[in-house]
């Protein structure tokens, strides 16, 4: 992971360790920019999973931001706390999409827990039907 200031001269720059924790321990939506069939930008709010070096999501096979990757697996991707001091991660990255059901499930599961608190939870509920039956993709970043 390559860490640079993205705003020098305002604030500090985020030490490695810093920026692992910021990705791992928050629970503030990622924005996703993917480039669409027109070549427009488009910005997706989404839940994330940071592990081992990567970020997963978790989304429908037929979603906006999943066709567009198909097409230019290139994306842009910001984490902002509103909070101050205002802090957050920015970053450009390759995009693979894992069809694979049985190797969704646990990190989907993830994802909800992250963001719901269990996975009783009736949105985490809906989420993982979709997982488990294939009507999702994971995105690893």
């Amino acid at each position: 992971m390559k860490i640079v200031h993205a705003s020098p001269g305002f604030g500090s720059k985020f030490t490695e360790t810093q920026t692992i924790d910021f990705l791992s321990k928050g629970k503030l939506n990622l924005l996703l920019g993917t480039i669409d069939d027109k070549g427009e930008p488009n910005v997706h709010p989404v839940w994330y999973l940071y592990e081992n070096g990567k970020l997963y999501i978790e989304t429908a096979k037929t979603a906006k931001k999943t066709n567009n990757i198909k097409k230019k697996n290139t994306v842009y991707f910001c984490i902002d706390d509103e909070k101050m001091p205002y802090k957050g991660v920015r970053g450009k990255g390759t995009v693979r999409i894992s069809e694979d059901t049985k190797a969704n499930i646990p990190i989907a599961e993830k994802i909800m827990l992250k963001y719901t608190g269990n996975l009783d939870n009736p949105v985490a509920k809906i989420l993982m039907d979709g997982v488990k039956k294939g009507f999702s993709v994971l995105l690893e970043i």
